[in-house]
């Protein structure tokens, strides 16, 4: 439907631009959007690359196993029905922690592993368990400390200080996941669905 949707603004835009007048501004702006487009991919490459290094280091270090540790009270109170040393628990804890961080990136792998455990617990019904959609709430609502992603824009677009987005962005995620923590909790305590039928 998207790309429908895409498809259709474009050529709508590319008719109007050709019965106003300006077809060659749209043809410079697409070159330059592309040029750019390729200038921001090198640019993200680099800041991934040096904090997923640094992720993989913490992981080897053990501190990213110690920080799952850390999690696990918390884990335990959001995902109670995950049975205690799950496998779900390990790939949660990565993905929340490489959020925090802002490595979005990294924090995909383990969330489709998390969520994978979690459809092997549901016994991979269609309807998503009350666990898969918390854990989908947290990654979406997903507090950061340091957001890795936004401070390379910034810097990519001539920011004067890039990292001046760090306060605003820690309060700002701080209450979108307090807001997300509630809504979760709340929908923990109504009744379950009846499950539909297992998937093939």
């Amino acid at each position: 439907m998207l790309n429908y949707l895409w498809g259709f603004m474009i050529v709508l835009g590319i008719v109007y631009a050709a019965f106003t007048g300006n077809l060659p501004a749209v043809t410079n702006a697409a070159l330059d959007s592309s040029k750019e487009a390729v200038t921001l991919c090198i640019t993200m490459l680099g800041v991934m690359s040096l904090w997923v290094g640094l992720m993989r280091i913490a992981e080897n270090c053990g501190i990213i196993s110690g920080a799952a540790r850390t999690l696990n009270p918390f884990l335990r109170f959001m995902f109670p029905k995950v049975p205690k040393g799950h496998k779900a628990n390990e790939y949660i804890s990565t993905n929340i922690i490489a959020n925090v961080f802002g490595l979005g990136w990294a924090a995909t792998p383990a969330g489709l592993k998390a969520m994978e455990e979690l459809g092997e617990l549901n016994g991979h019904s269609k309807i998503a368990s009350k666990d898969m959609c918390t854990f989908l709430i947290l990654n979406v609502s997903s507090f950061q400390l340091i957001p890795v992603n936004m401070i390379a824009y910034r810097s990519q677009y001539g920011s004067a200080n890039p990292a001046a987005i760090l306060g605003p962005a820690m309060i700002a995620t701080f209450f979108s996941t307090l807001a997300g923590i509630v809504f979760a909790k709340f929908m923990y305590a109504l009744p379950e669905q009846k499950k539909g039928g297992n998937s093939h």
